[in-house]
């Protein structure tokens, strides 16, 4: 428990504001930051981007899907993100069932993002993380803050590096939290939630992601006291009476506290504890359905360590016991079969509440009232969406790729005004075309060409004269002295160059 409250063990480390300027702008040219650490040559980055560690990416560990099911979920994705309001209201059970089975991973943390509500926060609060993030802080959690960097996810190729890229973004918003909620200040549990929302998203969306994590999923982990924790631990007890009566008598005869082996599962929401895709896979499901699921993956990891008796024999007392919850077997954080168990638990949002009410009571009976009272806790994505209803703009979304393009729409509408205008003079001109020649000659006309079949031009437009602009007077019946009328060459010469005209101009 003093590991984790407010960040007060702590190791004398490099501080990121000691490095120079001229090393982070050579750091910040690299691909990665795991090329300044020594993994250059022959490192080997999982597909989550760890170089190692226990968390790397296995086939042992994982479940991968066809390219094909992956495409054909992200169009799910995509048309849920576009009307994110109706999906949410009138058809939540389906965003639950999608969310059980993974959230596509280039969507994830978009996705992410609108269920916890932190998108709906960051359009309601425009400018706001810019306004901290250009704030000093305050130096006691500065300190402690820096030193904390370079502990979170060392074998990611993100936070590898001391003072790179992923280092100086968790260290801005960490910063930004305490400067946000100075009555809680920071907590070191608080880093690693952070850093894989950074995994995710931009600084100021994982900002705005842990914010809702500390207020509305999980009020009261990270103040001082840790009461909320406690409660939640106890609540975890309760349950695993009902789910595993045999481990729960193991822990009740050895007096294993749950604040001994459930804290750093629950403040850090498994992130330092599972395979890294079932961390995803449980982070999917804790974001739409809120702490039952994070308390349904304790119940589940009790139960398969300690739930029969043949493991119990390999635990007699309380070392055996925490050594045992220390080094869960890794068949049982397997994606797969982790996720099938979760979803089989029978915890209900209702049974948590019931639990949290019976152990707040025992609480206020046995040590006062609390100390740090926290906001209600939210339990999961609707009910949050339902508290602080969005306006329709907080849910439009920007493009997270922008090309520079010359945009065709003026020039589209530039042309069919142009045709237009052509359309009105090409009409014009074939009105005064008719009139010159005139085929009916005047007394005071010279006398008409021969009436002979001419040649044919050497230019003749396949365009039939337009007979329908013709004036009345050219289509009542010719003079007896005339032959029948025929278009003469100049007419229709005429015509011909009219029409080239117009298709050479547009």
């Amino acid at each position: 428990m003093a590991k984790i409250e407010n960040g007060r063990q702590s190791v004398d480390t490099r501080s990121i504001r000691t490095i120079s300027s001229s090393h982070l702008d050579d750091e910040s040219s690299l691909g990665s930051d795991s090329e300044i650490n020594g993994f250059t040559s022959d490192r080997q980055t999982d597909k989550y981007g760890f170089i190692g560690g226990a968390q790397q990416h296995t086939e042992e560990s994982a479940q991968d899907l066809p390219p094909e099911v992956l495409r054909q979920r992200e169009v799910k994705w995509l048309d849920m993100l576009s009307h994110w309001d109706k999906w949410m209201i009138k058809r939540f059970n389906k965003v639950r069932l999608r969310c059980q089975k993974g959230i596509p991973p280039s969507l994830r943390g978009r996705a992410w993002l609108f269920l916890s509500g932190g998108k709906v926060k960051k359009e309601q609060n425009q400018g706001k993380f810019q306004e901290l993030d250009s704030q000093p802080g305050d130096p006691k959690w500065i300190d402690v803050i820096e030193k904390d960097l370079h502990r979170q996810f060392p074998f990611h190729e993100m936070f590898v590096s001391r003072g790179g890229h992923g280092q100086q973004d968790l260290f801005r918003v960490l910063k930004a939290y305490t400067l946000y909620r100075p009555e809680e200040g920071y907590c070191q549990a608080q880093a690693p939630i952070a850093a894989v929302l950074l995994m995710h998203m931009p600084a100021e969306d994982a900002f705005w992601g842990l914010v809702q994590i500390c207020e509305k999923y999980l009020p009261g982990y990270y103040s001082p006291g840790l009461e909320a924790i406690q409660l939640d631990g106890e609540i975890l007890y309760a349950l695993l009476r009902r789910v595993s009566p045999l481990a729960y008598r193991h822990l009740e005869k050895h007096k294993i506290d749950p604040i001994l082996y459930m804290t750093e599962w629950f403040m850090c929401a498994f992130s330092r504890t599972l395979p890294w895709a079932s961390v995803l896979r449980v982070w999917d499901m804790f974001l739409c359905d809120g702490v039952k699921i994070i308390l349904r993956v304790g119940l589940v990891l009790l139960k398969c360590m300690l739930g029969t008796r043949e493991k119990l024999k390999a635990c007699q007392g309380q070392y055996e016991t925490m050594e045992l919850l220390r080094a869960i077997e890794p068949r049982y954080m397997q994606e797969g079969f982790l996720v099938r168990e979760i979803l089989e638990v029978p915890v209900t949002a209702r049974d948590v509440e019931r639990e949290n009410h019976t152990q707040l009571k025992r609480w206020k009976k046995n040590r006062g009232e609390l100390n740090f009272k926290s906001p209600p806790r939210m339990h999961g994505a609707r009910i949050i969406m339902l508290a602080e209803p969005p306006r329709r703009q907080d849910l439009q979304q920007n493009p997270t790729i922008v090309l520079e393009v010359p945009q065709p729409t003026p020039q589209l509408k530039k042309g069919k005004e142009e045709r237009k205008s052509k359309k009105k003079k090409s009409i014009k001109k074939s009105q005064s075309i008719v009139e010159i020649p005139n085929p009916y000659s005047l007394p005071s006309d010279p006398p008409p060409p021969p009436h002979s079949d001419p040649p044919a031009p050497p230019a003749v437009s396949s365009e039939t004269p337009q007979t329908e602009t013709d004036p009345p007077h050219q289509q009542q019946a010719p003079p007896t002295h005339l032959p029948p009328a025929k278009e003469s060459p100049l007419q229709r010469s005429t015509q011909s160059l009219s029409s080239t005209d117009q298709d050479t101009y547009l």
